[in-house]
């Protein structure tokens, strides 16, 4: 039997939270774009702790989503089955190095996102089945000034700050404008989950700060025995202790006037 939706056509933003894709949900909402929903998709860490820092996850839910529902859009958080603690602790089956088979997958190599796969794509590709029957089109937050990304947008995705000429300072300025920028500015350049292996040492630094929780968690996971990716950094070799020792060390500095 053929869907009744077929024919129906929605027009659906992906919202991260960062500059670029608030920017976008603005224009749309200047421009009189169609916009028929607006998704956030939420990593988490495990069953019950966010990926996202506490205070963009705060943002998104408090601040961003009541702005665009009054706006008249649909808004809507999304969740993957498999969340960050599920992809450290996996079994390793595979392997061409026979010495990992059997252990735990551990951190995920530096600057390839298991995150995004296993847990953000995986969300997005469930949600999109339980819309067969709907054609859609995607707003996709890529500045004017990015053309490597823009070359890379396929049939069906939208880059609105190319359409009306927005670089990624002009939509810093628009996201501003409709008071849309995340926090995570204040002490950062981009988002991310609070355990990526690519965080800046400031990001780290806010982390350990003012959630010194979530610093514990990574601290823990590194003392994990028998897993594969067994330092946070695995590209470059660099564990979440010695950051500890770094950033201790840093906030124990005497002052002049101190000594």
């Amino acid at each position: 039997m053929q869907n009744e939706n077929t024919d129906k056509t929605e027009y659906v933003a992906y919202f991260s939270g960062g500059k670029d894709s608030a920017a976008t949900v603005a224009l749309a909402h200047e421009k009189n774009e169609p916009l028929d929903e607006i998704i956030f998709i939420e990593v988490m860490y495990s069953k019950t702790i966010s990926g996202e820092l506490p205070e963009h996850i705060d943002f998104v839910k408090n601040t961003a989503f009541p702005i665009f529902e009054k706006w008249g859009y649909r808004t809507k958080i999304i969740k993957a089955d498999k969340n960050y603690l599920d992809c450290f602790h996996h079994i390793v089956t595979k392997s061409n190095h026979a010495d990992r088979i059997g252990k735990k997958a551990g951190f995920p190599m530096s600057g390839m996102c298991m995150i995004n796969r296993e847990c953000k794509l995986r969300a997005i590709r469930n949600y999109k089945i339980s819309k067969i029957g709907y054609k859609t089109i995607q707003y996709i937050g890529i500045a004017e000034d990015e053309p490597e990304r823009l070359r890379r947008l396929n049939a069906g995705k939208i880059s609105l700050l190319k359409k009306y000429g927005y670089d990624e300072k002009r939509a810093k300025e628009k996201a501003e404008q409709y008071g849309l920028l995340s926090p995570c500015y204040n002490y950062s350049n981009r988002g991310g989950c609070w355990f990526c292996p690519n965080s800046r040492l400031k990001e780290l630094r806010h982390l350990r700060n003012f959630h010194p929780d979530l610093w514990q968690e990574l601290l823990k996971l590194e003392k994990t025995p028998d897993i594969v990716g067994d330092v946070w950094d695995t590209r470059n070799r660099i564990s979440i202790h010695e950051i500890e020792d770094l950033l201790y060390w840093e906030s124990r500095q005497m002052t002049v006037y101190e000594l």
